[in-house]
Order: C-alpha cells, then structure tokens, then sequence
C-alpha cells in the first residue's frame, strides 16, 4: 500500500515537532527578575549577611546560573556543596574569606582544575557588585559546609574597610544663554568696525585714480582731433 505525500509530510513535521519540544524540556528553565536591591547596614548581624548572600547569589550576583549546590553529572563551573569546608585548605597561605575574595575579584588568580576559567570578576560590569555585597555573599559561601566568620568590617586583600572615592561628577553643562556672552557677540561688530575705514579709504583712494584716469584719457582723445 503506497501511503499518499501529504501524510507522509504531516507524519514528518509531527515527529520533527515532538522532538524538538522533547529537548525544549530538557533544558534547565530560569527565570531572570531584575536584580533586588537591598539596604546593607554596617550594624548587620553574620546570620543575616548569609541570608542576603544567598540572595545575591540567586539574583543579581547570577552565581547559581552556573553554579550548582549538591549537583552532580556535567557541570559548567565548581559544585558548591561543602565549599565553606574546604575553602581554607584550597589554596596554600589563604584563609577560607581571602580564597573566597580571590575566587570573587580576581577568579582567573586560581582556577579549579578540570573547569574552564571563564568566571567574571563579580565586582565588575555586567554584574558589579559593591564590596558590602561581596562580603554578605561570602557569608552565604562559609555556611555551605562550614561557619560563617565574616562582619560588614571584615577586610581582605581587595578591600580595606574605606569607601572608595565616588567618581568625578560630570561636567556642568552651560547654562542656557552663556554661549551668547555679549564679549563674544561684539567682537566680529568691534573687528568690522574697526576694518570699515581702512576699507572706506581704499574705495575712495580707488575711485580718485579711476577718476584722473578717465580725465587723462578724454583729454588725450581730445588732442587727437585738434592735430
């Protein structure tokens, strides 16, 4: 029996569909909010600067995009499961908040063997952390096998406790009108004014000698007839 095209083409689009939905679903779904902007008071308990760590690290510090916390299996970076353990033994002559640091500012300085170095310093565009922040995710690190330790006056290598100086202010933009000073507007009147007659006593030197030349030559043609 020879099955017609068109059900042939309409069973290749349904199976085409089905698969493609089939790997649609397998693909981790995320859902991205806009990052949650939370006051951060210098006052703030260690327990609470986990909490809003843990936060950061779901929101606007995008940590768990590629993160795990007791994954198994293909992993795009570390597995964060027992991290807070094991982080003061890491890297030798550093403390677990001074690996944390590192691993957060400058992520390159060390990398996990068998994961590519491809993390973004978080302290930087597009994700730019604050230094209070950092500290609250470091926080939220520690208690992932281990004690959190850290305050808001905790310091490290990248940060020492002092505000960083604000950028410059951009330059004030002139007020409306000030381009029209009236020093401006007068000096092309002033610079004509004073070129006028050095201009005038050209033209009037100019027509006095077209004047004696025209007389000069009525005078010449005269002559001419009276031979």
């Amino acid at each position: 029996m020879r099955i017609p095209h068109i059900i042939r083409i309409g069973a290749l689009i349904l199976v085409t569909t089905g698969f493609y939905t089939y790997v649609g679903q397998m693909v981790p779904q995320k859902e991205v909010q806009p990052p949650k902007e939370t006051a951060l008071g210098a006052d703030m308990s260690t327990a609470d600067m986990a909490k809003i760590g843990r936060e950061i690290m779901e929101g606007k510090g995008i940590c768990l995009t590629c993160h795990t916390i007791g994954k198994s299996g293909a992993l795009r970076f570390p597995d964060l499961a027992g991290v807070g353990a094991r982080a003061g033994s890491r890297v030798p002559g550093l403390s677990d908040v001074e690996y944390f640091a590192q691993s957060l500012y400058e992520p390159f300085a060390f990398v996990v063997p068998g994961f590519p170095p491809a993390m973004p310093p978080v302290n930087q565009p597009p994700i730019g952390l604050t230094d209070q922040e950092i500290l609250c995710v470091i926080a939220a690190l520690q208690t992932l096998g281990g004690t959190p330790t850290v305050t808001m006056k905790t310091t490290h290598k990248y940060y020492d406790g002092k505000p960083k100086p604000s950028a410059a202010p951009p330059a004030a933009a002139p007020a409306k009108g000030s381009e029209l000073r009236p020093g401006v507007i007068l000096q092309p009147i002033a610079a004509h004014a004073a070129a006028a007659p050095l201009t005038a006593g050209r033209a009037v030197a100019s027509a006095s000698e077209g004047g004696r030349s025209r007389a000069e030559a009525r005078q010449g043609e005269g002559g001419g007839d009276h031979r």
